[in-house]
């Protein structure tokens, strides 16, 4: 990838310029929404993930949220709180919430920018794999809890149980 980003450039890289350069070289599809918003959908394990990023230059702070594609009804979210809170102690980058309005699970991280460049394309590379994967990790968690009737604990375990051999 390092035709996206080259220390020859002048001048500091917008990070939403960024981040459409490498939804376009991994052909992600997706809509610049402003000048400080954009959303790219990639495929996930289990679902198509939908990531949202929001550059804030004042404080040179980038907001990467990525959403599981299911919806937590509301009778459901009571359910759900004790399995964002199991997660988000398990994680070590970002967390997990619940976007209340629109009832998605959502893994959120904020990127602080420095010096000339707010954010390199390592940094945000890092940021996706990392939502992809924990996205990807704890989905079968929020599946047991919403449509299984499973307690918080035993979906994370579950989720987090590594197969052993061949079926």
């Amino acid at each position: 990838m390092a035709e996206l980003w080259t220390t020859e450039r002048d001048a500091p890289c917008d990070p939403i310029d960024l981040v459409e350069e490498l939804a376009g070289a991994h052909e992600w599809p997706g809509e610049r929404r402003s000048e400080t918003e954009i959303a790219v959908r990639l495929g996930g394990r289990w679902c198509d993930l939908n990531l949202w990023f929001s550059w804030t230059p004042e404080n040179r702070s980038l907001i990467a949220a990525c959403a599981l594609d299911m919806r937590v009804p509301q009778p459901r979210r009571g359910a759900v709180y004790p399995l964002l809170a199991g997660i988000n102690e398990r994680l070590w980058l970002g967390h997990f919430e619940l976007w209340s309005d629109e009832g998605w699970p959502t893994f959120r991280h904020t990127v602080l920018g420095g010096g000339d460049r707010p954010v390199a394309l390592d940094v945000l590379e890092s940021v996706i794999d990392a939502a992809r994967a924990e996205c990807d990790r704890y989905y079968p968690a929020f599946q047991l809890v919403l449509w299984a009737g499973e307690d918080a604990e035993r979906a994370i375990a579950a989720a987090l149980m590594e197969p052993k051999g061949h079926a």
